[in-house]
Order: structure tokens, then C-alpha cells, then sequence
């Protein structure tokens, strides 16, 4: 067994192509509509400005990471408030106190127009605050081969630092999208960044775009040079996820073994690390 190194893999480094997802925490009509439940619940003498102001400058950002994704062959995940039953008698005890309700299936609980998944992306309806708490996201990131997870969404030192901390502990590599969270005032907001940079790098929108377009020209120039010669067979392994994909025969679903990955172990250690600076 290969001894303990400290810093070996630092929390710093770029996302990896393949490898990486984005989820979008809460960005759903219920807490990001004007005519949300959880908007209309707090009543007229409620200081929204700063949220609502927030809210336009995070949504097209939002929708410019959705597209790059798409793009770039990012697995595009979403969780929002919402109960597995009509009654929502499943809810978490803390959102029950907090009087948050949002049924099964309700408008409340869907995700906002302007950033509608796709029929072949993933939502996972949660009932508690961490989205690893409630459901089995943790096991869909590993079947889909995920080791970075980028997070984005509201509120961020709420709902979104949760799943910072709880990504983080899951071995997961964090990336918190600084300019793509949303909360209630511009101290919160600063105070969770620097409450849980021990947790996740920290990095706005315009440098996440940067580093996809890194990838895409690498790719690019790989695919020029690896031009397969006229008449010459097409492999059938690899895929976005790693599979190798047989020619005939094969069982089950027909995958051969999964290409190799490096350990979960692999992954980044908090303790020792260097503090680091935080992107706004």
C-alpha cells in the first residue's frame, strides 16, 4: 500500500475532461420566482433586492454554463426542493420546522424556465438541505466515472455549502462557482466563500470557460493528428464513460470492462494544505 502523502494531489488543479459534472443546487420556481411558495411566504416586507438583483446576474450565467457543458460533454445533474409524496410527510424534520413544502410533482418543484433540463439530464428531487443526504447522487456520479463535481446555485451558504462540504468528504474534487451562486446578502455570500475554501477551489464562470476551452483545443489538435487512414477499422473501445463497447456477443448489457481509473484514494487531502486564494 502506497504511504500517506500530504499535497500529492492539490485541491487547485483543473477540472478533468471526462471526468467532471456540473449540478446545479435549488435554481427552481419555488425559492427563484416571483410567484415561487417559498418568495410568496416571506410577504411584502421582505428585502429581496439584493436576491433579486443577484438572481439576473447569476441566471445567464447559469444558462452560459448549461450550454457549455452541453457543449463539451459535461454531465449536466440539477436537485431541487422537493418531496417524494403528495403530503410531503417525507420531508426532512428541519424543513418541516422551516415550513418548507413542496409536493410531489408541483410547479414549485421544477426547475426554472430560463435553465430547463433536457429529457436525458438528471434531477434529483431532495428533502433535506444536503443534496447527499436524500439521495443517491453520490452513486450516480460514480456510475457515471465522476471525480470533479463543479457546483453552482442557492443559497450558497445554505443548500450549496452543504454539498461543497459533503462532495468534499465523499472524495469527491469541488469546484464552487463563485459568481453562479446566489444567497441573501453579499455578507453571507462572502463569509461562506471564506468559511469553506478548505473544502473546494474556488473559481468564477469566465475561468471555468477558459478551462474547457482548454480542453476543446487539446482535443482539437488531437483529433487532427490522429486521423484514422481511409479503409482502416474503427476501434469500438472507449466512449464519454469509459466502456469498451464489443463487436459481437458480450453479456448483460454488452460492456466489457470498464477502462481503469485511478482510486478513489487518489483523491485530495484537506489536511496540510496551504490556504488558497479565493476567486471572486
Amino acid at each position: 500500500m502506497a504511504a500517506y502523502e500530504p499535497q500529492t494531489h492539490l485541491r487547485e488543479a483543473a477540472i478533468e475532461q471526462g471526468k467532471t459534472a456540473l449540478l446545479y443546487v435549488d435554481v427552481q420556481n419555488y425559492n427563484c420566482h416571483p410567484d415561487g411558495t417559498e418568495i410568496r411566504g416571506m410577504g411584502p416586507a421582505a428585502d429581496l433586492a439584493y436576491f433579486w438583483d443577484r438572481l439576473a446576474e447569476a441566471t445567464p450565467l447559469w444558462v452560459a454554463l448549461q450550454k457549455l457543458c452541453r457543449s463539451a460533454g459535461i454531465e449536466l445533474l440539477y436537485t431541487t426542493i422537493e418531496s417524494l409524496t403528495k403530503d410531503c410527510r417525507d420531508m426532512s424534520l428541519d424543513y418541516k420546522i422551516s415550513g418548507f413544502k413542496v409536493p410531489k410533482g408541483s410547479w414549485d418543484g421544477q426547475v426554472i424556465d430560463a435553465l430547463k433540463p433536457d429529457a436525458n439530464e438528471i434531477v434529483l428531487p431532495k428533502t433535506s438541505c444536503s443534496v447527499f443526504v436524500s439521495t443517491n447522487i453520490d452513486y450516480v456520479l460514480r456510475t457515471l466515472g465522476v471525480r470533479c463535481l463543479m457546483i453552482a446555485g442557492c443559497l450558497t451558504d445554505q443548500c450549496v455549502e452543504s454539498a461543497v462540504r459533503d462532495a468534499c468528504d465523499l472524495n469527491y474534487l469541488v469546484t464552487l462557482i463563485t459568481d453562479a451562486c446566489v444567497t441573501m446578502s453579499q455578507a453571507r455570500h462572502d463569509h461562506s466563500l471564506r468559511t469553506i475554501k478548505g473544502f473546494c477551489r474556488q473559481r468564477t464562470t469566465q475561468q471555468v470557460e477558459e478551462e474547457v476551452a482548454q480542453w476543446q483545443s487539446t482535443s482539437s489538435g488531437i483529433r487532427r493528428s490522429s486521423a484514422r487512414p481511409a479503409g482502416s477499422p474503427v476501434s469500438s473501445s472507449g466512449g464519454r464513460y469509459g466502456y469498451s463497447i464489443p463487436s459481437s456477443g458480450g453479456g448483460g448489457l454488452g460492456y466489457t470492462e470498464p477502462i481503469s481509473s485511478q482510486d478513489d484514494s487518489d483523491m485530495g487531502n484537506k489536511e496540510g494544505e496551504a490556504e488558497s486564494q479565493v476567486a471572486t
